[in-house]
């Protein structure tokens, strides 16, 4: 195999690889836009000159404005940490594309309370809008990267759930950019902060509409005794026949992994959580739980929701100018975005990515620490004009998004999408969305108070952090690429881990040729079920 090459566990027909899995992801992925928007526009907005003066920023002091900012920013992170947990009991009642519904009725009520605040009312619709908001897409993050992952073929998996990251970067880049255009063409009167808040509504109505198009997951489906509906999906979402030996692979492996769980584990709401007493799942649920404290870790979240503050501590001055400089980086991060889900993620693989993209921001993380303490540039830019030093800084914070984005940004999300087994995937998605949201929100809540207190010190904390990280994937995660759903509790069982990936792709293609070599007889009760199943799939 090349390196740019797809890894198929077995001979895939070319049909699999067809527009409507492609088109389902980016559905369900309008979820995301809602995201990345958010976490791109709102540190922005709180500095727009309409923003300030609306809600009288300049009576606060420093420490009580950094904690007025904080509260906005991170109640809706709270809120999400609640909405991620919410979607296991919303998946397992309505499944997944009904709970994408809910989800995203709820974010469109948030966002529409937000735009009640005025300076007569104060800035509480806008805290409790942001909670609601935050329901919304702490359920959506839960949902989507489940539904996407149980439609992928698994040579494109990661290709799919990175579909969600590109609507995330999508999102940002809006968000990043839409405050620079309203700060230079519009006066700094209400309408001015508004309209950022209002735009939220386009992507949560395009993902409730497109709600009425996708169709419901078809593990979810099978899990639910509802197999009649879900194999007509699969072949459905795979363009091909119930007869085709593929599907009726894909089929014997749902099965006979859902017979093994329910054997193992039972079926019922609260059996996930018994098998949390099983070292196996619980390993996954902490590694997935440690992904995301990575994640966060980096600085990502940081630079997202202040980014004004991280681009004044390099010595950016200006409000159009900082707009611009922000508006830069979400342009790099949804470029590389695309180059990583086209190219990088089921080819280079997650482990590998994450090894980059941890020593290379590591490093530029430190420079840009240097720089600060050095220099001290925040202090010292009332002319507005960079130094050589500062140009660097800035060239090294651009550098450090490219070796970002296409390992930590998506990637832990791909992974958890991935490893969980049918019973717990809902559960463990749950907890792994909860605690990217939790850290989601330890760093947007204090960011403004490390600045004030750390200084040049948040960038060599963050860098730090990336250094662990490497320690820890190289032990403990192994690589996910192009295995199975089905087979995921082997690949965890496997050691050493580094070697876990190739051991099972092995073992997978030898246990395919011999289960061809046997003739498969199908899964259907009797020519007559299998001849009124074709028909029924053909007329869809």
């Amino acid at each position: 195999m090349t390196l740019l090459a797809l890894k198929e566990d077995r001979p895939t027909p070319k049909e699999v690889y067809n527009w409507r899995v492609y088109a389902s992801a980016a559905v369900a992925s309008f979820a995301a836009c809602m995201i990345g928007y958010d976490s791109a526009f709102i540190g922005t907005t709180l500095a727009l000159p309409s923003f300030t003066k609306e809600f009288d920023f300049a009576s606060y002091t420093p420490s009580a404005l950094a904690l007025l900012q904080a509260n906005i920013v991170s109640v809706y992170q709270a809120g999400a940490f609640f909405g991620s947990l919410l979607a296991y009991v919303t998946s397992y009642f309505l499944g997944r594309r009904k709970s994408l519904f809910f989800f995203s009725l709820v974010f469109i009520l948030g966002a529409g309370i937000m735009l009640a605040a005025n300076g007569t009312r104060g800035i509480s619709p806008i805290i409790a809008g942001r909670v609601l908001a935050g329901l919304g897409v702490g359920g959506a993050s839960n949902m989507v990267p489940i539904y996407i992952s149980e439609l992928s073929p698994p040579a494109v998996r990661g290709r799919l759930v990175g579909i969600y990251e590109l609507g995330w970067q999508i999102g940002g880049l809006v968000g990043f950019w839409i405050n620079y255009g309203v700060n230079t063409t519009l006066p700094a009167t209400n309408s001015q902060w508004l309209i950022p808040f209002a735009v939220q509504l386009i992507p949560a109505g395009l993902l409730f509409l497109g709600c009425f198009w996708i169709r419901e997951s078809p593990r979810w489906l099978f899990a639910n005794g509802k197999r009649q509906e879900g194999l007509e999906v699969l072949c459905w979402v795979r363009n091909l026949k119930p007869t085709d030996i593929y599907v009726i692979e894909e089929v014997q492996f749902i099965d006979a992994e859902l017979d093994r769980y329910s054997k193992e584990v039972g079926k019922g709401f609260w059996k996930p959580f018994h098998a949390l007493k099983q070292p196996k799942v619980q390993w996954r649920f902490f590694l997935g739980g440690m992904l995301f404290l990575f994640q966060n870790g980096s600085g990502i979240n940081a630079i997202n929701y202040y980014s004004p503050t991280v681009f004044k501590s390099i010595g950016i001055t200006g409000t159009n100018t900082g707009f611009l400089t922000t508006g830069i980086f979400g342009v790099v991060k949804t470029v590389i975005t695309v180059v990583w889900l086209l190219y990088l993620v089921d080819r280079v693989g997650r482990r590998r990515m994450l090894f980059i993209g941890a020593a290379g921001g590591s490093l530029c993380m430190w420079f840009i620490g240097a720089y600060i303490k050095i220099a001290g540039p925040a202090s010292g830019q009332a002319s507005g004009k960079m130094t050589p030093g500062g140009i660097a800084a800035v060239f090294f914070f651009y550098l450090w998004t490219a070796f970002y984005t296409p390992s930590w940004n998506g990637t832990p999300w791909v992974i958890n999408s991935e490893m969980f087994d049918p019973n717990t995937r809902s559960l463990g998605q749950a907890s792994a969305a909860a605690n990217n949201w939790f850290w989601n929100f330890i760093i947007s809540r204090f960011t403004p108070q490390m600045f004030l207190k750390m200084e040049y010190g948040v960038y060599f904390f963050f860098a730090s952090l990336m250094i662990l990280s490497i320690i820890f994937v190289w032990f403990l995660v192994p690589e996910t690429k192009s295995i199975p759903l089905e087979a995921m509790d082997r690949l965890f069982a496997m050691k050493p881990v580094h070697s876990a990936n190739k051991m099972l792709m092995d073992q997978l293609q030898q246990e395919d040729e011999e289960f061809r070599r046997n003739n498969v007889g199908g899964f259907f009760a009797d020519e007559k079920d299998k001849v009124g199943c074709l028909e029924r799939v053909e007329s869809v």
